[in-house]
């Protein structure tokens, strides 16, 4: 591997490419190769040769550039998928792979200056801070320890947090559900409607103790009504509902097979 040599403000043929590419605008994947070729030559001519290595180099990519040039003029060659292939193809590639490198060294250099400019303090620790010691220390501590003993030591800590008593959450009752079906409900307001031929429907779910036990009420009135068995009328909007028992409650026999359909 040669020692890369700098000519002019060139580093090497692609840079020389790129350089022609950017000072014509040319689209990189459309070069204009015979135009792109005849500048290349101009600038071969003016260089010096100061080393045959490097200028080498330089003149590898002239003979590659004559050689696309040559396939430019002659009929494209068609691939295995029947697309015509492009001359230029693998040295827009090349390009492409020297200019990404070479925007990575500059963005290498940025960090390498600003790294130039980073100074790092000695680390001051107090003095207090310096004669601090552990009170347990953890290689004492650990000396002999096997799984066995981490693990009952892990049971005993589980089983602390096990008879450890809440004193909040320890004084709550049982929640258990409460279970209302609309059969009891129905069979409750025959009772009912026994002693209270016409009863109000407010003061009705006003006897109830819970919210599941006033929606299941609403629903059995409205079962009885359709029944035929009571009737319910309000004379005013937002007045209460007057009940009356329509049917001898005693003839209320389908209350249960209603509850088991």
């Amino acid at each position: 591997m040669g020692i890369p040599v700098k000519l002019n403000v060139f580093e090497g043929p692609l840079d020389l490419l790129l350089h022609l590419i950017d000072k014509n605008k040319i689209d990189i994947y459309d070069i204009p190769i015979v135009e792109i070729t005849d500048q290349y030559m101009e600038y071969i001519q003016d260089m010096e040769e100061s080393d045959l290595g490097v200028m080498s180099e330089f003149m590898v990519m002239a003979a590659t550039l004559l050689d696309i040039k040559c396939k430019m003029l002659l009929p494209k060659e068609i691939n295995e998928e029947g697309e015509e292939e492009d001359p230029r193809a693998e040295l827009v590639e090349k390009l492409l792979e020297y200019k990404m490198y070479k925007f990575m060294s500059y963005e290498l250099k940025d960090k390498m200056d600003e790294a130039a400019n980073v100074f790092f303090k000695k680390p001051t620790i107090p003095d207090d801070v310096l004669k601090y010691k552990e009170p347990v220390d953890p290689q004492e501590l650990l000396a002999g320890m096997t799984l066995e003993k981490l693990n009952a030591i892990y049971k005993s800590i589980i089983r602390r947090q096990e008879d450890k008593i809440d004193p909040i959450r320890s004084k709550f009752g049982k929640i258990e559900k409460e279970e209302v079906s609309l059969s009891d409900k129905m069979l409750e307001l025959r009772e009912y409607a026994k002693e209270h031929r016409r009863f109000s429907f407010r003061n009705l779910l006003e006897g109830q103790h819970s919210r599941i036990q006033v929606i299941v009420t609403f629903l059995s009135i409205l079962e009885l009504m359709k029944m035929g068995h009571i009737h319910a009328e309000q004379e005013e909007l937002f007045d209460d509902i007057s009940v009356e028992v329509v049917t001898d409650p005693e003839t209320w026999k389908n209350l249960t097979e209603f509850a088991e359909e």
